[in-house]
């Protein structure tokens, strides 16, 4: 996904806006929950590990027999970092994301542009969408998921987008950027059912 890029910056007072319903942000945060349960292995092994190099080290200082052990402390030492690295790696993403839901959806009545994806899009990209200020200047920019690649096309329409997720609705469609039904348990699954298409 491409930010907004800065041309963006002196229309923004100008846009109509809304904040996100409690439905909306509802989503986001039983996302940021589901990858919490997922981010627990990473969680434990850095305790574990954390635990590990304290006890060797705390032997070695007062077990004078077992001096020697802490010359392997700093293999456990290196375990709990690597650990903490992938723990962070797992929820800084969903985390950005739900801090984002207090920032406005803006709404603007102008174009939404298609294209067809390039060597910079990512596997399971069909293209990108932007919506375009009505003298079609760019307010935003994203790639799109899905299976067929979009055709390179610029059609006029009421849009709902946020500068960090993207297109939310289409002249009052959902894009599918959020489900509308309820969420399971901790969002499993939730990744393989849902991503913004295009329904040209």
């Amino acid at each position: 996904m491409t930010k907004p890029p800065n041309r963006l910056d002196p229309h923004r007072h100008a846009l109509a806006r809304r904040r996100w319903t409690d439905q909306e942000r509802s989503i986001v945060w039983r996302g940021l929950t589901g990858r919490f349960a997922l981010a627990i292995e990473p969680l434990l092994g850095m305790l574990f590990m954390g635990l590990l190099t304290w006890g060797i080290v705390y032997r070695a200082q007062h077990v004078p027999s077992d001096a020697t052990l802490i010359k392997i402390a700093w293999i456990f030492a290196v375990g709990a970092i690597a650990f903490a690295g992938y723990f962070v790696a797992v929820l800084v993403a969903p985390f950005i994301a739900y801090l984002q839901t207090f920032k406005p959806i803006y709404i603007l009545d102008g174009y939404v542009r298609y294209r067809e994806p390039d060597e910079r899009s990512q596997p399971g990209a069909c293209g990108y969408a932007a919506v375009l200020f009505p003298d079609r200047t760019p307010a935003g920019e994203w790639e799109w998921l899905g299976k067929k690649p979009l055709p390179d096309v610029t059609i006029p329409a009421l849009v709902e987008f946020s500068a960090y997720a993207g297109i939310h609705k289409i002249d009052g469609k959902p894009t599918g950027l959020l489900p509308d039904e309820e969420l399971p348990l901790l969002a499993i699954g939730i990744a393989t059912r849902h991503g913004r298409r295009a329904d040209l």
